[in-house]
């Protein structure tokens, strides 16, 4: 993805932020829990957080966590304040976190990291992060060894399900992320796992999550219906989608990495 595009995509999902709220799946706990389980103590920033969906999962995963939200667009971070007003959330970004220095033990970011210059993110993380901390990225994908699922892959394309959609996409994708500092005496090895995390979806509702991804929020309205359509048509066409309500098969998968 050009420069300018990648820009314009990471900065799309205000104009969504509504059904990014109503839509979009929560996270694994069992993910969650991974993500932490070396993390020196209970301070946790949500990275990136858009509408609390991965806040909401860390104070519910049982953790103690501490949560702290950063989101840098505005109409985003309103659903958040809206959904979980006792959470501490503050509008900033990857690149200019609003914290002092080590006043974290964990930094998360859901579905998010992607979007990072993690050129200028990653000294900033670093940063903030207390000696021993956490870096966790969680991405939920679809399991797309289902092969209903792996049809709707082929007929959704990239605006709707990208390259970090699915399992092995996701492990390629982020097996060369661009971490800060990796390698170097700060940061440890990068990890990866995936969890189990079926999601409840009618047609409706899972054409509703499709469209808050970035690639359909830029796509001009006609070319957006028309894919929609077709989406629809596919899931009229199977018998696991078509009888009202079913199980979307999907993994919250975590790249972690500590900082040493």
């Amino acid at each position: 993805m050009e420069r300018d595009e990648h820009k314009l995509h990471a900065s799309s999902f205000g104009a969504a932020a509504v059904a990014y709220a109503a839509h979009r799946p929560d996270y694994a706990q069992t993910a969650v829990r991974w993500a932490l389980e070396a993390a020196p103590g209970p301070r946790v920033l949500d990275l990136g957080a858009g509408t609390g969906k991965l806040t909401a999962t860390l104070l519910a995963a049982g953790v103690g966590a501490d949560a702290v939200a950063v989101e840098p667009d505005g109409a985003m971070l309103a659903e958040l304040r809206r959904a979980l007003p006792e959470v501490r959330a503050l509008q900033g970004s990857a690149e200019s976190i609003p914290l002092p220095d080590g006043s974290v033990d964990a930094v998360v970011a859901g579905n998010a990291m992607h979007w990072f210059d993690m050129a200028v993110a990653g000294p900033e993380i670093a940063r903030v992060l207390a000696p021993g901390g956490v870096l966790a990225g969680l991405w939920n994908v679809m399991d797309d060894s289902v092969a209903w699922v792996d049809g709707l892959a082929r007929v959704s394309g990239p605006a709707a399900v990208g390259p970090r959609d699915t399992p092995a996409s996701w492990r390629a994708a982020t097996e060369s992320m661009h971490l800060p500092a990796t390698g170097s005496p700060r940061f440890g090895s990068p990890q990866q796992a995936g969890f189990d995390h079926g999601q409840l979806r009618t047609a409706d509702s899972l054409l509703a999550t499709l469209a808050t991804r970035a690639g359909m929020i830029v796509m001009p309205e006609e070319d957006r219906a028309a894919l929609l359509a077709r989406i629809r048509a596919y899931l009229a066409s199977r018998p696991e989608t078509s009888a009202g309500e079913f199980t979307l098969p999907m993994q919250t998968s975590v790249l972690r990495v500590r900082r040493l």
